[in-house]
C-alpha cells in the first residue's frame, strides 16, 4: 500500500456531541497525507458481555450519526455489521464493512460484504489460526472476482478491498496476547491491519463486562510497525475513564497522535532497511 491505513474512533457511538468532539481530536490526524484515515465508530455492539451494558444508538440513527461525520469533516468511515442484512444499508454510508472477531467465518455475512463494493476489513477471531484466515479471505474474494482463485493473494486481495485484522490470541481465560508471527503469516495473502486497542482487552476481566490495559498499546504498536502491517486500528475517546465501552483499552485522543508520529518514523525506517537489502541483493 502506498500509504499506511490508520483506523481511529471511539468504541461505539455515546452521542453526536462527544463523536463530534473526537472527529474535531482527530483532524491532524486526518489531514497527515502519510496516512489512509478512516474514523471509525459502532452502532450496535451486539456482543457485549452482558445485556445491561450500553450497546449504541442502532442502525438507522447510528447511520445517520456517521453521516453527519462524513458530511462535516469530510472523513471516510468504517462501521462493523453483525448481520447479513445490514450490509447494504451501512455500505450506503460507509466506505469500509467490518467483519467481528467472533463473526470472522460466518459465510453468509462476508459474502453479504463482499456483494456490495466496500472495502471489507475482516478481523482474525481471537480462536483462529493466522492460516485458516486465508478462508475467510478467500470467501470475499471469489464473491468479488471475475476470475476464481484456488488460494488468496496479497495482490488479488489489495486489488478487491479485502484486508484482514490482527486482535490478539486468547491466552487462557480473560486475557490476550499477540503473536507477531501472526501478522507476518497472515501478509502473505491479504493486507494486514493492526487492531492495537483490542489486542490489550481482557475479555469478561471486570465482572459482566470487559478490561484492559491501554499502557501496553504503545509497545505493541511499535512492535506491529517494526514487524510490517499495512495499518493500524486504534479505539480512541477523549476520556476512555468514562467511555461506555472498552474504556480501559481505548487511548486517550492526543496521545494517539503522538504515537502515530513514531509509528510513521518506524515505518520509514522499515523501508528504508528493506530498500538498502534489495539493493545489496541485486549488486551481489
Amino acid at each position: 500500500m502506498p500509504n499506511s491505513v490508520m483506523i481511529a474512533g471511539p468504541c461505539v457511538i455515546e452521542s453526536g456531541e462527544i463523536l463530534e468532539q473526537i472527529a474535531q481530536e482527530l483532524k491532524p490526524l486526518a489531514s497527515n497525507p502519510k496516512f489512509d484515515f478512516y474514523f471509525k465508530a459502532s452502532f450496535d455492539k451486539a456482543n457485549r458481555t452482558s445485556l445491561e451494558s450500553y450497546r449504541g444508538p442502532g442502525l438507522q440513527k447510528g447511520l445517520q450519526m456517521l453521516g453527519d461525520i462524513k458530511n462535516k469533516f469530510g472523513y471516510k468511515l468504517l462501521t462493523d455489521i453483525h448481520e447479513s442484512v445490514q450490509a447494504g444499508p451501512v455500505a450506503e454510508v460507509v466506505d469500509v464493512l467490518q467483519i467481528p472477531a467472533f463473526l470472522c467465518r460466518q459465510t453468509d455475512l462476508i459474502v453479504a460484504a463482499a456483494q456490495t463494493k466496500r472495502i471489507i476489513n475482516i478481523k482474525k477471531g481471537q480462536f483462529m489460526h493466522p492460516k485458516d484466515m486465508q478462508y475467510s479471505a478467500l470467501k470475499a474474494l471469489n464473491t468479488r472476482a471475475k476470475n476464481k482463485h484456488e488460494t488468496p493473494t496479497y495482490e488479488a486481495c489489495l486489488e478487491h478491498g479485502i484486508y484482514l485484522c490482527e486482535r490478539g490470541a486468547s491466552f487462557g481465560y480473560g486475557n490476550l496476547v499477540v503473536d507477531m508471527r501472526s501478522m507476518v503469516i497472515m501478509r502473505t495473502f491479504a493486507p494486514v491491519i493492526f487492531d492495537v486497542t483490542h489486542s490489550v482487552q481482557m475479555p469478561g476481566g471486570a465482572g459482566g463486562k470487559s478490561a484492559g490495559d491501554s499502557s501496553f498499546v504503545p509497545y505493541l504498536a511499535k512492535a506491529g510497525a517494526v514487524v510490517g502491517v499495512d495499518g493500524f486500528f486504534m479505539e480512541t475517546h477523549i476520556d476512555p475513564q468514562n467511555a461506555l465501552s472498552d474504556g480501559p483499552n481505548m487511548i486517550l485522543t492526543a496521545h494517539l497522535l503522538d504515537l502515530a508520529s513514531d509509528l510513521l518514523a518506524l515505518q520509514e525506517c522499515n523501508q528504508s532497511l528493506n530498500h538498502q537489502k534489495d539493493k545489496h541483493a541485486t549488486q551481489h
